[in-house]
């Protein structure tokens, strides 16, 4: 995922310092090193969001296609997702990184719109090979016989993962203001951001007015995001992670007995209500409880990745990691396909021991595939020389925009069939486009 330290053209990403963490600000000391914690931290979610995305799913063949169902319609199903929603914790790292990165920056003298530019082309750049292989093979299979209906539910699935994206653009333009108000203001700013998210609840909810609840896409992330800010400045003690993770883990609790919420932490699928679409505030407090137990856990883990064969495999595995999110489904949709379509084998019965088999085997076939494919996207993730170069803030926004809402088109439309796909690409080409130096030619 693409929250990594910025990247200067031609070298290497700036690193995160590993600090052994008692009693004392749990903050990277400079801004050089590398801090491993928010690297495993990462290398956690990516390998939660790999084994949902395949073991969530209910598939069963049908005449002529797929009835794509969830897990998390079945009895007890969301107990999981208490588990396997971890997105907020790439937000809490996302945060570390665009305040590492930006305050670097703003050190050198680096305009706002030409450190917007590069951290917006390192964010959308990989996602327009994906989508051209997509929509490509989308066709492709369809002109060769294929029924449309199963290559949509994986289209629709490779879309699906987009999403973080879409959001993490509205994140990075807010990141300058963000960090001097943290600057400023320190801890009030998540409070007043969580607070705001607690204020579109009680409206959505009081009024039934359901598209209020979308603010809080801003609201939420972002509130967890600053948590990020916190953690760079060094500003979230032992006593501060213990008091989040018992403060945001009871009042998850609280508000899904006593409010109006669902009990699922994610919508994979088909669940039917989440508490992601729209975020809610019980997805902001297992936010909370999870960057305090993640920050309680910080002198162990950095403990752990001192050993060399952790130290090795972080090294090699990190920089893979934005284009493991991107390109897995592409794997996961082949093997569902010839599992269940091709060979006739639906998913077993949810929260079974043939469930749990399936789910180990599968993840066993996944694996040997997922490394070679990143390995060789892994070249997509570096934009061409010839998108370099400051836009201006003005072009530089209106290419947020177009960026942003490209990749909310694919999140909604998959990368499938149709004129929406396609639309949503050429908006995240152009906006793209609009990054680069409006004279370099």
């Amino acid at each position: 995922m693409t929250v990594s330290a910025e990247q200067e053209p031609g070298g290497a990403p700036p690193a995160y310092p590993t600090a052994t963490v008692a009693a004392a600000p749990s903050r990277p000391p400079s801004d050089t090193g590398r801090d491993r914690f928010l690297d495993v931290v990462r290398l956690f979610v990516m390998a939660l969001v790999v084994l949902q995305h395949w073991w969530l799913p209910v598939l069963v063949r049908e005449q002529g296609g797929l009835d794509a169902g969830s897990v998390l319609t079945s009895e007890g199903g969301f107990l999981l997702t208490w588990v396997s929603q971890v997105m907020p914790l790439i937000f809490f790292v996302g945060g570390a990184a665009n305040m590492i990165s930006w305050r670097s920056a703003r050190g050198r003298g680096v305009p706002a719109s030409t450190w917007f530019a590069r951290r917006l082309r390192r964010l959308a750049w990989p996602v327009v090979p994906l989508a051209v292989v997509w929509i490509a093979a989308s066709h492709l299979l369809v002109l060769g016989g294929s029924p449309v209906q199963p290559v949509l539910v994986g289209a629709g699935a490779a879309g699906m993962v987009l999403w973080f994206l879409a959001v993490y653009v509205l994140v990075v333009v807010a990141t300058p203001v963000l960090v001097r108000a943290q600057e400023r203001f320190g801890g009030w700013v998540p409070v007043a951001l969580l607070g705001a998210a607690a204020v579109v609840d009680l409206t959505r909810f009081g009024t039934d007015t359901q598209w209020v609840g979308y603010l809080n896409v801003a609201f939420v992330w972002l509130g967890v995001h600053q948590f990020g800010f916190a953690y760079a400045r060094g500003t979230i003690r032992r006593r501060h992670a213990a008091m989040m993770a018992a403060g945001g883990g009871l009042a998850a609790l609280a508000l899904v007995f006593v409010g109006p919420y669902s009990l699922n932490m994610t919508g994979v699928f088909a669940a039917e209500d989440s508490n992601v679409a729209p975020p809610t505030l019980v997805l902001a407090a297992v936010g909370v409880l999870q960057v305090g137990v993640a920050v309680l856990s910080r002198e162990r883990i950095s403990a752990w990745t001192r050993q060399p064969g952790p130290a090795r495999l972080l090294d090699r595995v990190c920089p893979q990691l934005m284009t493991v999110y991107l390109w897995h489904m592409l794997p996961i949709s082949v093997v569902a396909g010839v599992v269940v379509f091709g060979l006739g084998i639906d998913t077993p019965e949810p929260m079974t021991g043939l469930w749990l088999l399936w789910g180990l085997l599968g993840a066993a076939v996944l694996l040997p595939l997922i490394v070679p494919l990143a390995h060789w996207a892994v070249r997509f993730e570096t934009p061409p020389v010839a998108l370099e170069g400051s836009p201006g803030m003005v072009r530089v926004l209106i290419a947020a925009a177009l960026i942003g809402g490209g990749m909310l088109t694919l999140t909604v439309c998959g990368l499938g069939l149709g004129l929406s796909p396609l639309l949503g690409l050429l908006a995240v080409v152009a906006g793209v486009t609009l990054t680069r130096d409006p004279g370099g030619g």
